[in-house]
């Protein structure tokens, strides 16, 4: 069956006959309009289309029309008009009218209808052809681009010409292949499309060129695209090839090298005189973000405001995430509000920049913000808000958020479930964390090292373990920050001969290098065994000598192992290499005073003060209920402070009682009873958990978070709190979490 069956009537209404044979090319049964069946003159649309009878209608009238239809998705008149051609009858052999028919039911979601046509056409040429498999194209279903190759091979097959748009449609098919199965095979056919151009003399064409281009660089040949790219003249290549070699450079990741490459790019673009679009711009301020170079990525900034770009909201998110990335929220947020049009992907940026930026607030009013306007949340901004509430140890928030996912049906993505665990973890409920993990349907390598690393950091060092050989049985090829969370979960536990055994297999059986995070963990795991000098060798011998990571974790162990002599030369390495950071002289001086060198942790006071060096001041926070309570030392800014300092006497009382002399006591309680002072008896964390013990039940833990390595004396009276209250305490600091209970910590006194 085909175009030329129905019978050529003039006629201005629709026959049985003819209504039937319009259902026969009409195989879906789709409406018919009653245009069709009850003409009116007063119509405009119909009388249009309707001729007086004997007269004729153009076929370019009809094609205009149906144009006009496809343009604005109107099936309802495009059958109309399909109708009165059917009716007219004499152009039923004019492939225009069947190219525009099948534009017109492509475009209006027609694919089917539009296939039949096609396939019952005598008519077809090598437009017919494109139109055919730009509609499939579109669809970028793995189905729909079978028969995009399907057809191409048909069109060659009988001898039709491709022309430079059936070229660069298919190749763009072969560029999103990566995204379904057969990845190779389309690849390949990309691969055999570039030959057909070569051959037929299309390499060249600046469309063909930009597809290969793209194809390529989207299946990271990024040499191939670039080999495409310096083949054309300067003079030949347009906006749309620089935007895709600038975006290919980009793609994979913000590498440094490719990066200078792509500025490298729209430097020439600019020198050539193309103008540069809002894709542009896009791109290249991502590419700033990539070579580290914040005053180019300004000047970037510049050139968008003078080409009046700066409303778009692709532009408008490159902006948010270069200022967060820099650490300039406030500039930041000014391009945030300045877009006009917010799209999900911008308030992602701008919340994902509050949240690198420790901006953890702003980022929640942001996210209820982005609610309130009454949008729909996506698996990414959920991640992000739930990553602020991770760091602010805000489970009950995090819980919310969790809600918020499972509302908008996000929650399985594993994207939400690797932050939540993450989320748990940080806020000290290593319980939940694990059942969140074992909840999550496909967990990739990113949620077993998640968990690994929270096991690590809560000092369960065999659970760890027992994950990772779980997790190699399983098929999952670990990454250096999986090893990193065994190597920790091995010094943490003290687990020196399996440290090292992993440490091995880490290099010989994964082929991952170590970086300095993983020699610091051997390094602490010397230290936790006492051996020093074998540290120090190993820090040598790692190539990382000059990190002050590595002397900072021996400079700890030489603090526990209380080995001054050591500890100073160690410091003094470190204070070489870091004469600002606090974090060292601090260190230092507690080891003097833990070993009873007063004058010697004086003097290093005094070294600090001489060279301005300023200790951060500690700070500790609690969340209880919906609220982040935070506490200074001695502060007295918290509504029940009167309150809280009247129970934490209280326990301390009890501590005493239960000590059977002063040396027993943590130093702060012996110092108050032979001195008066009471400044180390007011810690931040020693608030914290006194308003917690306050606040929250009896069965429920008291969670406690610090920005500071806890100290010697907060520590054993978190200890001896934890048995005079018959409670568990955890203190997340900046090394570990600590769970006190029962008199004992589960860093077993090594931290």
């Amino acid at each position: 069956m085909h175009l030329t069956m129905l019978c050529p009537s003039n006629t201005n209404t629709l026959t049985h006959s003819s209504m039937s044979q319009f259902h026969k090319l009409n195989p879906f049964k789709s409406h018919i309009p009653s245009i069709i069946t009850k003409p009116s003159t007063s119509n405009p649309v119909h009388s249009s289309i309707i001729n007086k009878p004997g007269s004729v209608n153009p076929p370019t009238n009809f094609t205009n029309l149906l144009s006009f239809s496809a343009k604005t998705k109107n099936l309802c008149l495009g059958q109309t008009i399909h109708a009165s051609i059917l009716i007219n009858g004499s152009f039923n052999n004019t492939p225009s009218i069947l190219n525009s028919l099948i534009n017109m039911y492509s475009k209006c979601s027609q694919i089917q209808t539009a296939r039949f046509l096609f396939d019952n056409s005598f008519t077809k040429d090598d437009i017919s052809y494109n139109s055919i498999i730009s509609a499939y194209a579109k669809l970028a279903t793995k189905n729909s681009y079978k028969q995009v190759f399907n057809l191409l091979i048909n069109m060659h097959r009988f001898g039709f010409s491709f022309s430079d748009y059936t070229l660069s449609t298919v190749l763009n098919v072969c560029s999103s292949c990566g995204y379904v199965d057969d990845y190779n095979n389309h690849f390949c056919f990309g691969k055999m499309i570039h030959g057909i151009g070569i051959k037929f003399g299309l390499d060249f064409n600046v469309v063909v060129g930009t597809a290969l281009l793209d194809m390529y660089a989207k299946n990271d040949c990024l040499r191939d695209a670039i080999r495409v790219f310096e083949g054309f003249d300067l003079k030949n290549k347009n906006d749309f090839m620089y935007n895709a070699m600038i975006a290919g450079f980009l793609r994979g990741g913000l590498c440094c090298e490719n990066a200078q490459e792509a500025i490298r790019v729209f430097n020439e673009m600019r020198r050539m005189g193309v103008k540069c679009s809002k894709f542009t711009f896009s791109s290249i301020v991502k590419a700033c973000i990539g070579v580290g170079d914040f005053e180019v990525g300004r000047q970037i900034h510049g050139q968008i405001l003078r080409n009046g770009l700066q409303d778009d909201e692709f532009v408008g998110s490159s902006l948010v995430e270069m200022y967060s990335f820099f650490g300039d929220v406030d500039d930041g947020l000014r391009c945030f509000e300045l877009t006009p049009k917010l799209d999900v992907v911008s308030w992602t940026s701008m919340i994902s920049g509050c949240v690198r930026n420790g901006k953890f607030e702003n980022a929640l009013s942001l996210f209820y913000r982005f609610l309130v306007d009454g949008r729909k949340v996506d698996e990414f901004i959920v991640s992000s808000v739930m990553g602020a509430c991770a760091d602010m140890a805000a489970a009950r928030t995090g819980e919310q958020i969790q809600g918020y996912a499972l509302k908008f049906g996000v929650a399985d993505f594993t994207i939400v479930k690797n932050t939540q665990i993450c989320m748990y973890a940080k806020s000290g409920d290593i319980d939940s964390a694990r059942i969140t993990f074992e909840e999550a349907e496909n967990p990739d390598v990113v949620s077993w090292s998640v968990m690994i690393c929270s096991y690590a950091q809560h000092g369960f060092a065999k659970e760890a373990l027992r994950l990772f050989e779980l997790m190699t049985v399983s098929g999952i090829e670990p990454n250096h920050i999986t090893l990193l969370g065994v190597l920790t979960a091995c010094s943490h536990g003290g687990l020196v001969d399996e440290g090292f055994r992993y440490y091995e297999i880490m290099k010989k059986d994964f082929g991952i290098a170590a970086n300095v995070k993983h020699s610091a963990c051997m390094v602490d795991l010397l230290g936790r065994a006492g051996k020093l000098e074998e540290a120090q060798r190993l820090i040598y011998d790692s190539g990382f000598e000059d990190d002050p990571v590595l002397w900072r974790a021996l400079l700890g162990a030489c603090k526990v192992r209380k080995d001054t002599e050591m500890g100073k030369c160690i410091a003094d390495k470190v204070i070489e290499l870091e004469p600002h950071d606090a974090a060292s002289y601090v260190l230092l001086y507690n080891l003097y005073n833990d070993v009873g060198k007063k004058k010697h942790a004086l003097e290093v006071r005094k070294l600090m003060q001489d060279r301005g060096v300023k200790k951060e001041p500690g700070i500790s926070w609690i969340e209880v209920g919906n609220t982040v309570h935070t506490f200074l030392v001695d502060d007295c800014s918290h509504p029940i402070s009167e309150l809280i300092y009247s129970r934490l006497g209280e326990l301390l009382a009890k501590i005493k009682e239960i000590s059977f002399d002063n040396e027993k006591l943590p130093l702060g309680i012996a110092e108050t009873e032979c001195s008066g002072t009471v400044r180390m008896s007011h810690h931040s964390e020693k608030l914290a958990v006194t308003f917690g013990i306050i606040s929250l039940p009896k069965s429920a833990p008291v969670r406690v978070m610090k920005n500071l390595r806890v100290c010697s004396d907060c520590h054993t009276t978190m200890k001896l709190i934890s048995v005079v209250e018959k409670r568990e305490i955890i203190l997340r600091d900046t090394i570990r979490f600590h769970h006190f209970k029962d008199g004992l910590c589960s860093c077993k006194d090594y931290w």
